[in-house]
């Protein structure tokens, strides 16, 4: 990936930071059995129980990435996708019948375009695991309906923040914006005896510096993280699964803060850490 310099987040107006606004959330799927995880969906169900009134619910999902047009799923009724193998029956037969919304869709299209970058809707496409996996813990009733955009491919952090600049005003439409991937997304060095928590030292310190920088909405460093941030080059082998958490921070608005949902790691390398940002006011958290 390459690191131009970001856009800076504008600074704090006391104006626009009382513009009401729903939170964004990254958040990390983990492994498909994180379905069934009862801290990880507990933690998560919490705070998002809270959002009331959401009129659809965007999803940028490491597992769909498109070439040259970014793609939006436009179907009224996505079907899921079951993108993995070797997991226990009974994951290939869960439902998740949520709505689509081509309105949404199109609102999204448009956003895209009007920021410079190529879209087009796609109503032939599901919903992968990395939509439905934390969509069913975090909105069980699957009522709401979800849209899902694909993911630039090659993918460069500008491009990433600008996609989300881009669809950041539909926050202030009643619009929740998802990112879902994983900070630390090691398959090469899972330990499948390290399933209570326990994580490798070099995973935990790369984790935790993200964090530090996604906190202080650092868009700086989290651009050249492949240079600055700690253990890196293995923490990230391939930036597909944190290429959703730029999207996230580049839907960042004045006022903003983040706000921890969820921090922890599965098999050593798995960090299923997730956070929201969300405005100043007790109504843009819900709480």
């Amino acid at each position: 990936m390459s690191t131009p310099a970001p856009a800076a987040i504008p600074a704090i107006d006391r104006r626009a930071a009382r513009l009401r606004r729903v939170p964004s959330l990254f958040v990390s799927h983990g492994s498909p059995l994180t379905v069934i995880d009862k801290d990880y969906a507990g933690a998560i169900h919490k705070f998002t129980a809270r959002q009331h009134r959401l009129r659809a619910i965007v999803v940028v999902s490491a597992h769909w990435q498109t070439s040259g047009t970014i793609h939006v799923t436009s179907s009224p009724k996505p079907p899921l996708i079951y993108d993995f193998v070797g997991f226990p029956g009974w994951l290939y037969e869960i439902a998740y019948a949520c709505p689509g919304d081509r309105a949404v869709a199109q609102a999204v299209a448009v956003c895209l375009e009007r920021a410079g970058l190529a879209a087009r809707l796609d109503p032939d496409r599901g919903l992968d695991h990395g939509v439905w996996v934390p969509l069913s813990v975090a909105f069980p009733e699957a009522a709401i309906p979800v849209v899902q955009v694909s993911l630039p491919l090659p993918s460069t952090t500008e491009a990433l923040f600008a996609m989300g600049r881009a669809l950041s005003p539909l926050r202030s439409e009643d619009i929740l914006l998802v990112g879902s991937g994983g900070i630390v997304h090691d398959l090469a060095h899972l330990h499948m005896d390290m399933a209570d928590g326990t994580a490798e030292p070099w995973a935990v310190e790369f984790d935790t510096w993200v964090r530090d920088k996604a906190g202080s909405l650092d868009l700086t460093a989290l651009s050249g993280y492949e240079r600055l941030g700690p253990h890196a080059r293995v923490a990230v082998p391939t930036s597909e699964h944190f290429d959703p958490l730029l999207f996230v921070m580049g839907t960042a608005l004045p006022g903003d803060s983040l706000y921890d949902l969820y921090e922890g790691f599965r098999y050593g390398t798995l960090s299923l850490r997730s956070f929201a940002l969300t405005g100043r006011r007790r109504e843009d958290r819900g709480f």
